[in-house]
């Protein structure tokens, strides 16, 4: 609608009719459209979001773990503004100064090496050009992922993902070149080995299939497992695999999406063991997902090559202006506000809290993180450690458990992650530690829903 003088004005809708519309216009993701009813957020600042009745809940998961910053952040709002008035929009093709500022930064803070980058519009899309840069680079088509992974949800992305998410697109939509790994899970280990005993099995086992696979490209991991349960592996595993690819002659691609940008107490996780991969992909926390932004970032070696070789990738967005000025201020801010050391100075803690939690809650089978991202376990029994839900419980529309207590913690002004049968703990990397122990006091309160099952 417009006004008289007329300038356009939007169209006053109540918080029913906004849910109403949202509901029944889009599609919900990764769920059931049935019973779908989505909270209507109106406004966000710090570590809190603000509901249409003025509510505010505590963003204890940082949205989808992206919210590094937390919200409002003064200094990256300011730079959409600016960079809107400057320059909104250029051609891959052409150098602009956000382009540079942004790509000078990232020297100084990706582990050294890492050198040449592609800039796009999401992790997923990160991992799109990630594949095609190492089959480009190799001449070889393999990519072995592992299971209990999320890469993303377009074509090459959700083929290179382990969990369920990847059912519906089979067979057609796996992808050719596409294989899988047994995961790092000490806690459950998926070829019932038993750390530190069995020698870091799970890395040799990805050592026999790139030597009885033809055509291996590239290794895929995330360095901490995300969505899928923050597994973190031992401390020999990525310096093994590292040796592994090199051995022979496979590129190592770290996809860290979620687990970069000072999340786990590192700028990178990969820092955590020293390791450099050939290719990192991410996206999340770089512009603490005020706007869309990924990066492909590859080794000197890598960028050489194709340097007399045609590099067949592209697309319009790619290096938008808008996107790039963004991740230049929330940089310099992590710097400024030291969010790295922060993460890592508070990771003690949360240790601490969540621990305690299993020692008081017979349904938690374990707790594990790094920094500011932990993951708490549920289970039915602590010795057999056999889950409330499982994968397939997931994809066919078995009420979750952790989805129920999730529920309970909303009502109660926290905003919780469940997936299938663990919580996600990822607060903005800005929190306090009163807000860390309002986080898990209302999980702490709500688990009892988990501890009457346990053991039935």
């Amino acid at each position: 609608m417009s006004s008289g003088d007329g300038v356009q004005t939007s169209t006053v809708m109540t918080s029913e009719e906004v849910v109403q519309i949202t509901r029944e216009t889009n599609y919900g993701t990764w769920r059931f459209q049935k019973g779908w009813n989505p909270l209507h957020i109106v406004d966000a600042e710090g570590c809190y979001i603000t509901d249409a009745t003025g509510k505010k809940y505590l963003d204890f998961s940082s949205q989808l773990m992206c919210m590094n910053l937390g919200h409002k952040n003064a200094a990256v709002v300011t730079s959409i503004a600016r960079q809107a008035e400057e320059l909104a929009y250029a051609m891959p093709g052409y150098a602009t100064t956000s382009r540079a500022e942004l790509s000078k930064l990232l020297l100084e803070v990706l582990p050294g090496g890492l050198n040449r980058f592609f800039f796009t519009t999401s992790g997923t899309d990160a991992n799109e050009a990630a594949f095609k840069i190492a089959r480009m680079y190799t001449g070889k088509s393999k990519v072995i992922a592992r299971y209990r992974s999320y890469h993303g949800s377009t074509a090459g992305s959700i083929a290179a993902t382990g969990d369920p998410r990847r059912w519906a697109m089979e067979p057609r939509g796996k992808g050719p070149g596409m294989i899988f790994a047994p995961e790092v899970n000490c806690y459950k280990c998926p070829i019932k080995h038993t750390y530190p005993e069995c020698g870091v099995a799970c890395a040799d086992y990805l050592e026999h299939m790139i030597r009885n696979e033809s055509d291996v490209a590239a290794v895929l991991v995330e360095p901490i497992v995300g969505t899928n349960g923050v597994l973190v592996p031992p401390a020999e595993y990525m310096p093994r695999l590292r040796r592994i690819c090199d051995e022979t002659g496979v590129l190592l691609i770290a996809d860290e999406v979620m687990t970069g940008w000072g999340r786990t107490g590192e700028w990178f996780a990969m820092n955590h063991w020293g390791v450099t991969p050939d290719i990192l992909t991410t996206a999340k926390g770089i512009t603490s997902a005020y706007v869309p932004l990924g990066l492909c970032a590859t080794s000197e070696k890598i960028g050489d090559f194709f340097q007399d070789h045609y590099f067949s990738h592209g697309h319009t967005y790619e290096a938008h202006p808008m996107t790039l000025g963004p991740a230049v201020a929330t940089i310099q801010e992590m710097k400024r506000l030291r969010l790295v050391e922060r993460a890592r100075e508070l990771e003690p803690f949360v240790a601490e809290k969540l621990q305690a939690l299993k020692v008081k809650h017979r349904s938690v089978g374990e707790v594990r993180g790094k920094g500011l991202f932990w993951a708490v376990d549920l289970v039915k029994n602590q010795t057999t450690r056999e889950p409330f839900n499982t994968y397939a419980d997931k994809v066919s529309g078995k009420p979750m458990l952790v989805d129920q207590i999730a529920a309970k913690t909303l009502a109660d002004g926290v905003i919780v992650q469940a997936w299938v049968s663990h919580f996600v703990i990822a607060p903005p990397l800005i929190v306090e530690k009163e807000e860390i122990e309002r986080g898990i006091a209302v999980l702490d309160k709500w688990l009892h829903l988990a501890d009457d099952l346990a053991g039935q």
